[in-house]
């Protein structure tokens, strides 16, 4: 299934994106999408809605280098453990919004990951079980202020702007995240390009290692780290991140 939010003649809405590609119809989902959802028996063609971000999530975990190739071209080394950071819930956007370049940063880089949406309240998940609280699988762009990264020395100013993570277009429920192509694109320029499989800790190994620390809430998202290939990107230009089995999220770059 995916699951989407949208901007709808009607309101805002979480909904099923059923049909296929170019003859989307979304369905609207009462209340939540967590558990079995129910429909509320309205529907609009999904052209004549616009996407949103597909979650608010009550927190943004995110893992440091976690693809070798990407810890070397940083300049450090391959971690042992999982390097957990955190991003605002207000840094969320959705496809088509502007990620806005802050006026104190001179280099903003697109980050290109698979993102996890947790679908229950969960605690301790062992690797084996993380399957059970998992909604679904995303596309997010971790922005970076990599000057303010390297000046801080850690990293919440450097990746906390607002319009920082772009999420999206949707939730797939039936993603398997062991093998997906991830690639990122600059004004249709492949900048990004790797797979799942290189990630040195899988999608179970991360949520037992976030899990151990904190709870995690429904909603709440995982960003499983960025390949190799990270750069900046400048006012106009358009970003796009594709996950092979979810899509693509595509965003325009302004300053602010």
């Amino acid at each position: 299934m995916k699951l989407g939010r949208v901007a709808s003649p009607d309101g805002v809405a979480f909904v099923a994106v059923e049909g296929p590609e170019g003859q989307e119809t979304a369905r609207e989902i009462a209340e939540h999408p967590f558990g079995d959802p129910t429909f509320t028996g309205r529907e609009w063609k999904l052209a004549d809605t616009r996407l949103l971000a597909p979650i608010l999530a009550t927190k943004i975990i995110a893992i440091g280098k976690n693809y070798a190739a990407h810890a070397a071209e940083m300049g450090g080394e391959v971690p042992a453990d999982p390097v957990i950071f955190s991003k605002p819930n207000t840094s969320i956007v959705g496809p088509g919004a502007p990620i806005v370049r802050p006026p104190s940063s001179e280099r903003v880089d697109y980050e290109g990951e698979l993102a996890v949406v947790i679908g229950r309240p969960c605690k301790d998940v062992p690797a084996a079980k993380a399957a059970d609280v998992i909604l679904g699988y995303t596309v997010a762009n971790d922005v970076t202020a990599r000057d303010q990264q390297a000046y801080d020395g850690q990293w919440t100013r450097a990746k906390g702007y607002d319009t920082f993570c772009p999420l999206g277009p949707w939730i797939v429920t039936d993603f398997d995240p062991s093998d997906a192509a991830v690639r990122t694109d600059l004004d249709g320029v492949e900048k990004q390009s790797s797979r799942t499989s290189l990630m040195l800790h899988s999608v179970g190994d991360i949520i037992e290692w976030v899990s151990r620390v904190m709870t995690l809430l429904p909603g709440d998202v995982i960003l499983t780290g960025t390949p190799e290939g990270v750069g900046p990107m400048t006012a106009g230009q358009s970003v796009s991140v594709t996950v092979e089995g979810i899509g693509t999220l595509t965003n325009p770059v302004i300053d602010k």
